[in-house]
C-alpha cells in the first residue's frame, strides 16, 4: 500500500515537474498580545473622564459658585469692617501721603476725626439707652392699656354689656398669644433654613461683583465682555506696566492704589476715567505703552485711548466695553429728517458720533478745512457728508475738482457752479484755474469791502477732491511756471496758500482732501493753513503729525494707531469747531455713511431750495466763444441775475476769454448791439433771462452771428 509523503520541512531543491509531491508549511501563531494592566486601564479612563468637557464645565462651575460664596463673604465682611471702623480713612492717609498729596491726606484725616467723634457720641448715648426704653416701654404699655380699656367703656355702652369692657385687651392678648404661636412654629425651620439663605445672599453679593478666577468665569464674560473695569482692575494694569517709578508708588500705597483714580464714569460704549500720577512718573511714559495698559485691561490696542487733560501729572483713560467699536452707528440725520436744513453761519453739521456715544456736530463757519487719511478709508464720505449739510444752505456756492473722477461729487451737479471731474493733468490744471479763480473773487471782495466794510457775501467753498493730485502734477503754463510742487513757483500752492491767508475774511474757504500725506503732496505751510485737520488711519506717527500736527500728536491724537479697513470713518478731529473735551486737543469721531443713493436725495433736496445753479464744467480754452449763447447759459434757469453774477460765471466759464476786460459797461454793451439791455430791479442792475433769449431768436432769424468781442 502506497502512501504519499508530506514533507514537514521546505525542500532547498524546487520540485523537477508536476508529479513532485505536496508540500504543507506550518506557521506558528503570533504570540497572543499580553493583556493592558489594570492600573493603565483605570488611569487612562480617569484621565478621559478629568479631561472631559462636561467635567471641566462642571470643574468651573464649582469654583465659580464656591468663590463667589465665599469671595461675597470677604466683600461683605470687608464692607461691615470699613462702616465700623476707621479703615477706610486710614487706606486713603497712607495713599495720599505715598502720592505726595498732602492736602488729600489732611482732609482724609479731619473726616477721620468727625467719624471717630461721631462714634464716640452713639457709644455714649448706649449708656443711657437701657433707662430710656424702659421709660419708654412702661408710658408705651400703659397708654396702649388705657386706650383698651376705653375702647372697651364705648363698647359696653353702645351694647349695655358690662363684660364688654374688657373685650378689647381679652382680644389684644389672644392675638399676641397667636404670634407666640406662629413664632414658636416658625423658628425651628427658621434656624434650619437662615445659614442656607445667608450663603446664597453672600453668593448673589459674590456673583454681582464677579469674584471669581478668570478661568472660572462664563465663556462669554471671560472671551467677549472682558473684565468689567473696575479700580483695582486699573490700579493692577497701571501696576503690571512697567514703569518703575509708577510700580514702587503703587506698592507704597498699601491697599488703596486706587487713590490715584478719580471716578469711573460711563462714556459711550465705555468708561473714561482720571488717573493722577505719583510724583517722578511722566505722562508720555504710560502713552507710550497704550499696547501694554490695554492688554492688562483685558482689551485690544484699539479700544483703549490716552488723552492729556489740562490737570497736571494726569492722564484721561478711555476703555471700551470689548468689541463696541466694531458696531455700526446709526444713519446721518441728513438721510432720515427731510425736513433739515443748514445755516453755514450759525449751524452745526451732524457728522458721526464720538467715543461716548454723542452726537458729534462741527461748525464749518469761516474754517478751513482739510481731511487726509490712507486709500479707501472713508475720506470723501467724511467730507461729501459736511458739502451735503451746507448745500442745503442756499446761500452757500460750491466750486468743486474732484480728482479721481469716478462721480463721487456727481450729484453735486445743479448746486456747485463749477464741477470738474477726472483724474488726467488736464483736470489738476483746470482744478489749478479754478483755484485762481477763487483768488481773484477773494481779492474781488477784499477790494468792496474796502470800499463798503457793510457788504456781505455769499459764502463760497473752493473743493478739491484728491487735492495730492495737483500738488504733484507735472505739468507748466506758458510762462514755465509748474502747475504742481511745493515751492514758490508752484501754481496751485501760492493759490491755496493765498486763500489760506485772507479768504475767511470775505468768505471764501479752501476744502481740500488728500490720502497718504507727505511733505511732497501736501506741504508743511498748506496743511497748517487748514482751521479744522482731521485724519483717518495713516501709515505712521510721522503722518499722524502731518496731518494734526505735532502737539495734537504729542497729547494723545493716534490716527496712526486706527486699524486700516477696519476703522473706514472713523476720523481723529482737531478743530476749534468741534466740542472737545476740556484739556484734549483732538477728539475721534466715528462719521456716518452716506452712500450714493441717499446722497443723491439729500442734493436734490439742496436744489429744490435754490432757484436755480447751472454748473460749469470746463472747455478748450482755444475755441471760439459765442458770448450772447455764453450769457444765456450762465444764466440757467434763473429769470434774472445781477450783472456782477453773470460776469462771475462768464469768468468762471472762461477766465482767458472773459478776464478783467468784462466789465458792466461791455455786457451792457453786448445787449443794447442785439436790441436789449440791462434793466433796474430793486436799485440794482440785472439781466433777465428772457431778454436774452429774445435776443439769440432775433438774432438766428437775422441769420447774424456773433463771435467773442
Amino acid at each position: 500500500m502506497s502512501e504519499n509523503v508530506v514533507h514537514l520541512h521546505k525542500p532547498t531543491d524546487p520540485p523537477a515537474d508536476d508529479t513532485a509531491p505536496t508540500v504543507l508549511t506550518v506557521v506558528p501563531d503570533a504570540p497572543p498580545t499580553p493583556p493592558v494592566p489594570l492600573w493603565v486601564r483605570s488611569g487612562r479612563a480617569v484621565k478621559t473622564a478629568v479631561t472631559h468637557e462636561t467635567t471641566r464645565a462642571t470643574v468651573r462651575a464649582v469654583a465659580r459658585h464656591g468663590s463667589y460664596t465665599f469671595n461675597g463673604g470677604r466683600i461683605v465682611a470687608r464692607r461691615t469692617w470699613d462702616g465700623k471702623t476707621g479703615a477706610r480713612y486710614e487706606r486713603m492717609i497712607r495713599a495720599a501721603e505715598a502720592a505726595g498729596n498732602l492736602e488729600a491726606a489732611e482732609e482724609w484725616e479731619e473726616r477721620l476725626t468727625r467719624f471717630r467723634a461721631a462714634r464716640h457720641h452713639r457709644r455714649m448715648d448706649l449708656l443711657h439707652s437701657p433707662v430710656d426704653a424702659a421709660k419708654g416701654v412702661a408710658v408705651g404699655a400703659g397708654m396702649s392699656v388705657g386706650l383698651l380699656v376705653a375702647l372697651g367703656v364705648v363698647m359696653a355702652i353702645n351694647t349695655g354689656e358690662m363684660r364688654d369692657v374688657v373685650t378689647p385687651l381679652t382680644a389684644t392678648i389672644d392675638f399676641i398669644a397667636l404670634l407666640i404661636r406662629i413664632v414658636q412654629i416658625v423658628w425651628g425651620p427658621a434656624l434650619t433654613i437662615g445659614p442656607f439663605l445667608a450663603l446664597l445672599a453672600l453668593w448673589a453679593v459674590g456673583r454681582k461683583q464677579q469674584a471669581a478666577p478668570a478661568w472660572a468665569l462664563p465663556a462669554n464674560v471671560r472671551s467677549s465682555e472682558g473684565e468689567p473695569i473696575t479700580p483695582s482692575i486699573v490700579v493692577k494694569a497701571l501696576r503690571d506696566l512697567g514703569v518703575p517709578a509708577l510700580r514702587n508708588a503703587i506698592k507704597e500705597m498699601g491697599d488703596a492704589g486706587a487713590s490715584m483714580l478719580g471716578p469711573i464714569r460711563i462714556a459711550g460704549c465705555g468708561v473714561e476715567v482720571d488717573v493722577t500720577l505719583p510724583s517722578g512718573v511722566a505722562t508720555n511714559e504710560v502713552q507710550g505703552k497704550r499696547r501694554k495698559l490695554a492688554e492688562n485691561l483685558t482689551r485690544h490696542e484699539h479700544e483703549v485711548f490716552i488723552t492729556i487733560p489740562e490737570a497736571a501729572r494726569t492722564v484721561r483713560l478711555w476703555i471700551a466695553d470689548s468689541g463696541a467699536l466694531d458696531e455700526p452707528i446709526g444713519p446721518s440725520p441728513l438721510a432720515t429728517d427731510e425736513t433739515m436744513t443748514a445755516n453755514y453761519k450759525t449751524g452745526k453739521a451732524p457728522w458721526g458720533q464720538d467715543l461716548r456715544g454723542d452726537a458729534a456736530a462741527i461748525s464749518l463757519y469761516q474754517r478751513h478745512l482739510l481731511v487726509t487719511g490712507l486709500s479707501n478709508q472713508g475720506k470723501t464720505a467724511a467730507v461729501r457728508a459736511l458739502a451735503l449739510w451746507l448745500a442745503l444752505d442756499r446761500t452757500v456756492q460750491f466750486w468743486i475738482a474732484d480728482l479721481k473722477g469716478i462721480g463721487d461729487w456727481a450729484m453735486f451737479e445743479g448746486i456747485a457752479e463749477v464741477l470738474i471731474e477726472g483724474p488726467s493733468d488736464d483736470h489738476c490744471i483746470q482744478a489749478t484755474e479754478m483755484v485762481e479763480d477763487a483768488v481773484e473773487e477773494m481779492n474781488r471782495r477784499i477790494e468792496a469791502q474796502r470800499r463798503d466794510p457793510s457788504i456781505v457775501f455769499p459764502p463760497l467753498i473752493v473743493l478739491v477732491d484728491e487735492a495730492q493730485k495737483a500738488f504733484m502734477c507735472p505739468a507748466k503754463g506758458e510762462d514755465k511756471r509748474p502747475y504742481g510742487g511745493s515751492k514758490a513757483t508752484s501754481r496751485y500752492f501760492m493759490a491755496v496758500r493765498e486763500i489760506h491767508n485772507q479768504g475767511r475774511a470775505v468768505d471764501v474757504l479752501m476744502w481740500q482732501g488728500t490720502q497718504d500725506p507727505t511733505d511732497q503732496n501736501l506741504p508743511k505751510l498748506v496743511r497748517e493753513g487748514a482751521h479744522t485737520r482731521a485724519s483717518l488711519v495713516v501709515g505712521t506717527e510721522s503722518q499722524a503729525e502731518m496731518a494734526l500736527g505735532a502737539k495734537a500728536v504729542n497729547a494723545g491724537a493716534a490716527p496712526h494707531l486706527l486699524r486700516q479697513g477696519l476703522d473706514k470713518g472713523t476720523l481723529v478731529v482737531a478743530s476749534d469747531g468741534i466740542t472737545i473735551p476740556a484739556g484734549q486737543p483732538s477728539i475721534t469721531v466715528r462719521t456716518h455713511f452716506i452712500d450714493d443713493e441717499p446722497a443723491a436725495e439729500i442734493a436734490a433736496r439742496a436744489k429744490a431750495l435754490r432757484d436755480g445753479v447751472t454748473t460749469l464744467r470746463a472747455v478748450d480754452q482755444g475755441e471760439e466763444r459765442d458770448t450772447l449763447a455764453d450769457v444765456a447759459a450762465v444764466l440757467g434757469d434763473a429769470p434774472r441775475l445781477r450783472t456782477n453774477e453773470v460776469l462771475k460765471r462768464l469768468h468762471a466759464l472762461d477766465s482767458k476769454a472773459y478776464g478783467d476786460q468784462w466789465t458792466n459797461d461791455r455786457l451792457k454793451s453786448l445787449l443794447e448791439k442785439h436790441g436789449e439791455e440791462p434793466k433796474k430791479s430793486h436799485g440794482v442792475m440785472v439781466v433777465h433771462r428772457d431778454h436774452v433769449l429774445r435776443a439769440l431768436a432775433n438774432r438766428d432769424e437775422n441769420g447774424s452771428a456773433s463771435a467773442a468781442e
